[in-house]
């Protein structure tokens, strides 16, 4: 039999938590033919002694919608062993969209999602209107790693209503236009049907997006016809309807699997136990490296920024060489922590650095090790926090973030509970949304780096399945996730002695000149994508291999019965 690649003398984890073998991996074009002893020769070849060979990482709560047609490779989720995102969560995508609400779609995304408005109108075609249209489009892109796509719930309102998806309840004519679209998206291959309830998710001009303003019934609604009529999965972004037991109601009513978002909580976790006690499908979307924090430097946002027009405001407005001089002098920098202390905070958007508690800001020495506390570091020196902030960044020459927690972190026993939990997906990066604010696209690296190898907290057979199989089983991507036989040629080959996430940079490279936060690692050999190498030591291939995966054209291997498990090992 002749293969076109030949991965040899690895680590074999296969994604399903069964033990490691040493052995190798054989693909054809791009699926994997064998794995074990392959004895014919590839075209090419990998040498993975001392390496660790797993699936491709999925990471399946994404908002790369916009980046997609800016960035060819998937920054930065291509750099931590990522080779499937899905994207459309939140009930944030760009289709539906008629041509006159184009600015109301992007004004829905813009400070919620943190994608600044003025790159998405400098990169986007805007040549579609139905969903399926716009499918069409993004398979057409150049992509390096994989993107699958739900649509979006305050996308479908805005198509339908207009200005009015702003106003209130749909009407029964509105909600008949919804479930058109919904029908078609799903049969032209969107993955599920994604809404927000929470909160905190606003748009640009300050309003609540198109989805909070729904009944509950419209998104019974719509979640019912996708149960009926496909096998999409239904994705929320908030927590009230699974606290209040909607969410359990709903999955156990229409057989479709929902995912909630637990993040590090247990309380959250007992949600989705309950209702897979039940009989429901439910899967809680967690995190590693809680709290889940918003990155403040002052090569682009403080807190401090967000006090109004006073001696901060005056200091950032000059370039940093300055402000490092005036940093210095005595008389300013006490303005400055006077200021700091006495004055009113007041945060744009959700992402935006907010009020400092300095007891959750920490100071990132390390990008996956503990570091201390901005009020630990205060206490240390004997001087006041906000000195802290000034003094650790001049020492740093300004190269240095701090990390803002949005609640208090949970224990390490908690995190530990919510990740071993067979009911739960370690996938919540948000990668493609605040990107100038947060860098979560590293999570998985981060699960090996920190979880496994410096507290053994779980096995690497433990943590491969956690990113890979977990995340494929929940949006059902049935050839993904696991290495066997039929599966897709998605494979990730790392170091596990030294794989880790290396510190966030600012780059200045988004469309209309916008600046982003980009993250790359260290450990990684390559990613493999449909069976073409895309990404070699740290860096990417001129290969474009990836795919758009509709959700009518995934395989199921042979012999698994559409479980995601290889039946051979």
């Amino acid at each position: 039999m002749e293969v076109d690649l030949v991965i040899r003398n690895g680590l074999v984890i296969d994604g399903s938590g069964a033990p490691a073998v040493r052995g190798d991996v054989g693909v054809v074009e791009d699926r994997i033919v064998a794995v074990g002893q392959v004895d014919d020769v590839g075209r090419e070849e990998i040498d993975a002694d001392g390496l660790v060979v797993a699936p491709g990482f999925v990471d399946g709560h994404t908002h790369m919608d916009a980046q997609v047609f800016w960035d060819g490779l998937g920054a930065s989720s291509c750099w931590q062993g990522v080779t499937t995102v899905v994207m459309g969560n939140c009930g944030y995508t760009l289709a539906p969209v008629s041509p006159q609400d184009r600015q109301l779609l992007s004004r829905n995304i813009e400070r919620a999602e943190d994608i600044p408005g003025e790159a998405i109108a400098a990169a986007l075609p805007w040549t579609w209107t139905t969903f399926a249209e716009y499918l069409d489009v993004l398979d057409s892109l150049p992509k390096g790693v994989n993107y699958a796509q739900s649509i979006g719930h305050s996308a479908l309102r805005i198509w339908a209503m207009g200005e009015r998806a702003y106003d209130g309840p749909a009407t029964a004519d509105d909600l008949l236009l919804m479930e058109q679209e919904l029908r078609a998206a799903l049969g032209a291959g969107a993955v599920g049907l994604t809404t927000s309830t929470s909160r905190t998710h606003f748009t640009a001009d300050d309003r609540p997006v198109a989805s909070r303003l729904a009944r509950w019934d419209e998104v019974v609604s719509l979640v019912s016809l996708m149960g009926r009529e496909s096998t999409g999965v239904f994705q929320i972004g908030g927590t009230d309807e699974g606290i209040d037991g909607r969410l359990q109601e709903l999955t156990l009513a229409s057989g479709v699997p929902i995912l909630f978002p637990v993040g590090s909580f247990a309380r959250l976790l007992r949600i989705v136990e309950e209702a897979v006690a039940r009989g429901g499908s439910m899967w809680g979307l967690t995190h590693c490296r809680p709290p889940i924090s918003t990155l403040q430097s002052f090569h682009t946002h403080l807190s401090f920024d967000f006090l109004g027009a006073g001696e901060w405001r005056q200091l950032r407005s000059r370039p940093l060489e300055e402000q490092g001089r005036l940093l210095r002098d005595p008389e300013v920098r006490a303005r400055l922590v006077r200021e700091a202390q006495e004055g009113e905070y007041k945060p744009i958007s959700q992402g935006d650095p907010f009020k400092p508690d300095y007891d959750q800001i920490w100071i990132m020495y390390s990008q996956y090790l503990p570091n201390p506390t901005v009020a630990d570091e205060a206490r240390r020196r004997g001087v006041d926090p906000v000195e802290v902030m000034i003094d650790v960044a001049l020492e740093q020459d300004f190269d240095i973030f701090f990390l803002q927690g949005f609640n208090s972190p949970p224990s390490e026993e908690e995190i530990l509970q919510v990740l071993r939990s067979p009911n739960t997906a370690m996938t919540f990066s948000d990668s493609g949304a605040h990107l100038s604010q947060v860098a979560d696209a590293s999570i998985q690296t981060h699960l090996l780096a920190y979880w496994v190898r410096e507290r053994q907290a779980f096995t690497l057979e433990q943590a491969i399945r956690m990113i890979t199989h977990q995340p494929a089983k929940a949006w059902r991507l049935h050839d993904r996730g696991m290495l066997g036989p039929g599966y897709a040629a998605d494979i990730t080959i790392f170091d596990p002695d030294t794989v880790a996430p290396l510190m966030p940079r600012v780059v200045h490279d988004l469309p209309a000149g916008g600046s982003r936060l980009d993250q790359r690692a260290q450990g990684y050999k390559a990613t493999v994508v449909n069976g073409q190498v895309f990404t070699r030591d740290g860096d990417a291939t001129e290969i474009r291999p990836g795919r758009l995966l509709r959700r009518n054209q995934i395989p199921v291997p042979a012999g698994t019965g559409g479980s995601s498990e290889p039946s051979h090992l």
